[in-house]
């Protein structure tokens, strides 16, 4: 296990990050936490931006009471704020948010009202990933990735129908018209930006009814959720968007099904199991096996998001389809090919020089 204190190395690396991101001298910055956060990130995040000479003021809310019938992981919607006004009014005056709550503020209820600011300020904000340090140090943002991921949501939103097959057997179908696409690069340097680090990845969130066909999870292949490699076979039928079968024998499997039936049966409702967003990673600096190396405690997986040439699929609450859920999966794999409209963007796992890239 790797000990959790303040290094000059990591104070270092924030700054670099906070450098992507235009930190100013004099600029007033919100460091928003929770009680459950990971402490020495909001402590090397405020001397960073002190030595930065910026202004940082810190705000932090007590851990939620847990609502769900499981753990909740990897949702990027943090229910910490619970709507409380003066927290939000803070935030939405601060030109800067570095958002260390443990589930972050991507998709929190809150963030259209922070994001559109107040007497005039709009903020920018980078959430920072609950994880190790050393982990963070390993992936401080390369300026060349926000191209990169520029290029693959130019890709996205110029398409209309996305196709992923494997050797495994994936065969699916998702169709990109009205769909909201998104990316991140880890940093943030203009007013009404959001996003986090680690980051390297461009996404879609498809409109209902958009995705068809059959996803096959294969051995060494990863749910987040879960911080686990699968070593198991696992074949999702998807119908509508929805799973309607999860077939495999082993533990993998059973462990997938017993989380979606516990979302089903205290939401009274499917949506757990329908597609959240789609997408595929750009950054070549993250690694597929890092997970290998940390205890659950050190690691969130997000790093495992971005390698480059995975295929993305996650499931759960999707705005755009209509649909609010607290279960939540994100399924990184393997040795995908991925083409938009026939066109090869990511070919067996390996980003196409050129296309996405």
């Amino acid at each position: 296990m790797l000990v959790e204190r303040i290094e000059h190395k990591w104070i270092a690396a924030f700054q670099r990050t906070f450098a992507l991101c235009k930190v100013q001298p004099g600029e007033v910055v919100a460091i928003v936490a929770e009680s459950q956060s990971r402490r020495v990130n909001v402590e090397l995040a405020r001397l960073a931006l002190e030595a930065m000479g910026a202004r940082p003021f810190e705000i932090t809310i007590p851990s939620p009471a847990l609502t769900g019938p499981a753990p909740v992981r990897s949702t990027g919607a943090t229910d910490a704020l619970q709507q409380l006004g003066p927290v939000i009014a803070a935030m939405a005056r601060a030109s800067f948010i570095v958002d260390c709550t443990v589930e972050g503020m991507l998709h929190a209820p809150e963030l259209p009202v922070i994001m559109k600011g107040a007497d005039g300020n709009v903020p920018r904000l980078l959430m920072i990933s609950n994880e190790h340090p050393e982990i963070l140090e390993r992936t401080v943002p390369d300026p060349t990735l926000e191209g990169v991921v520029r290029q693959a949501m130019r890709g996205l939103r110029g398409a209309q129908a996305m196709q992923v097959t494997s050797l495994a057997g994936t065969q699916l179908q998702i169709q990109l018209q009205g769909a909201v696409v998104g990316g991140v690069w880890g940093f943030c340097p203009k007013p009404g930006m959001v996003s986090h680090w680690p980051g390297g990845l461009a996404l879609a969130f498809p409109k209902a009814g958009a995705v068809n066909g059959t996803l096959v999870m294969a051995p060494g292949d990863v749910n987040l959720t879960f911080k686990r490699y699968l070593r198991d076979r696992i074949t999702l039928t998807i119908e509508n968007d929805s799973i309607t079968q999860i077939e495999g024998a082993g533990v993998d499997a059973d462990m997938m099904r017993g989380y979606y039936q516990a979302w089903e049966d205290q939401e009274g409702h499917r949506a757990a199991y329908a597609v959240s967003h789609v997408g595929y990673g750009l950054n070549s600096q993250a690694r597929w096996d890092a997970m290998t190396f940390y205890d659950k405690r050190d690691c969130n997986g997000t790093e495992l998001r971005a390698f480059a040439g995975n295929f993305l699929y996650s499931t759960g609450a999707n705005e755009v389809a209509g649909r609010h859920t607290l279960g939540h999966f994100d399924l990184p794999m393997r040795g995908c090919t991925i083409a938009l409209d026939g066109q090869t963007v990511v070919e067996h796992g390996v980003v196409v020089q050129g296309v996405a890239a």
